[in-house]
């Protein structure tokens, strides 16, 4: 039973098109939610399907006339896609403000792909002061004109209430999810990124009702042997070819700091009368993370306290090749972990990358890093 809800996972993850193709045959419209913190919630309440766009493991060929050679590959292969016909039948793409590789995918898209309209969701990086907090609203309600024009749906405050406690439930079951996925060695790393890369492309009721039927099969399984704890820290940290890197040595992710991951579900929303204004407060309120303004840099030590808290014995950055703000944390992020005695390296990845023997090699010595500490 198990590895059947594993399949259905891992099915969902490795062809978001099969399930595009279902919703456009059910009737149902769809938008594309580019990476990060895209207020689903809104699309979800207005009868309509967010997908997630993180773009996809390929070459680069027509997307190149629009960048240049130094930007983010997850930016690149999504306008790719999109130029391919990969995208095509979905009724807008909408790209939050929060990097500027984001800003430039935005404004590309409406010349590379432009049957399918571009949606820009502006936020302000100075999140927590109520200005902020006005400012937000002004770019929800952007996005919410033009997806009115983009699809023909109406938005109404009720149903965003409904949305906002939908996506509060997933939430908790995903951070439950990663507390018992940590208990069981024998799910593989590969594995578990299908649990999370499906959440971006699967309707959230559909994918809650997936984890309550993973969860209880997976809390009476015998949990297996022990292997070497780690958390993982990155924008994005699904290429099956370093996964199977990671199962191959043995280790396993017992937490991780992920944008495409965890990142995603430790803000829950706390719902008012008012959904507009709960959603905006719920984006004041996540924070430790690259793409989020922070003096302070709290997210470096978060990601120690969290490391300590489950026991790893080592952090993996996975470096997402030309992610400036990921760049700039590193350093931070390297010196934290030595100062508390974690082993920490870190691996550079791109979505073009096939040859993976060169993250293998430090792959295998910071395995010999953590077994001799």
């Amino acid at each position: 039973m198990l590895d059947d809800i594993l399949k259905k996972f891992e099915e969902a993850a490795r062809h978001p098109e099969l399930l595009k193709e279902r919703y456009l045959s059910e009737g149902k419209q769809i938008v594309l939610v580019a990476p990060v913190y895209t207020p689903e919630e809104i699309v979800h309440s207005m009868g309509l399907v967010p997908m997630g766009a993180w773009g996809g493991d390929l070459q680069l060929q027509e997307s190149k006339r629009y960048f240049p050679a130094f930007i983010c590959s997850i930016v690149q292969s999504i306008v790719e896609l999109g130029m391919k016909g990969a995208y095509e039948g979905v009724s807008a793409l909408i790209v939050p403000s929060l990097c500027d590789s984001l800003k430039v995918l935005g404004e590309n898209w409406k010349y590379a792909v432009p049957s399918i309209p571009f949606i820009p969701m502006t936020y302000p990086q100075n999140r927590k002061p109520e200005y902020a907090l006005d400012y937000t609203l002004h770019g929800y309600e952007r996005v919410i004109s033009d997806l009115q024009k983009a699809t023909g749906k109406v938005f109404s405050e009720k149903l965003l209430r409904v949305s906002l406690q939908i996506y509060n439930e997933h939430n908790e079951l995903m951070r439950e999810t990663v507390k018992e996925l940590a208990a069981h060695p024998e799910i593989t790393a590969g594995q578990r990124s299908w649990i999370f890369k499906s959440a971006t492309f699967l309707r959230k009721e559909e994918h809650s009702a997936l984890l309550r039927q993973f969860l209880k099969e997976l809390k009476e399984q015998e949990a297996g042997e022990r292997k070497l704890r780690i958390v993982t820290t990155g924008i994005l940290a699904d290429a099956p070819s370093l996964l199977k890197i990671l199962d191959e040595n043995g280790l396993q992710i017992v937490a991780d700091d992920i944008a495409a991951e965890s990142r995603q579900y430790k803000t829950d929303c706390e719902i008012g009368n008012d959904g507009l204004v709960s959603l905006a407060k719920k984006y004041a309120a996540r924070d430790n993370c690259s793409v989020l303004y922070d003096p302070y840099k709290r997210r470096v030590e978060a990601l120690v306290e969290t490391a300590k808290a489950v026991e790893a014995d080592g952090v993996l950055m996975v470096l997402t090749k030309f992610c400036d703000p990921e760049e700039f944390d590193y350093p931070l992020i390297r010196n934290a972990c030595n100062a508390a005695g974690l082993p920490i390296v870190e691996v550079e990845v791109d979505r073009q990358m096939e040859n993976y023997e060169q993250a293998a090699t430090i792959i295998e010595s910071f395995k010999e890093m953590m077994e001799s500490k």
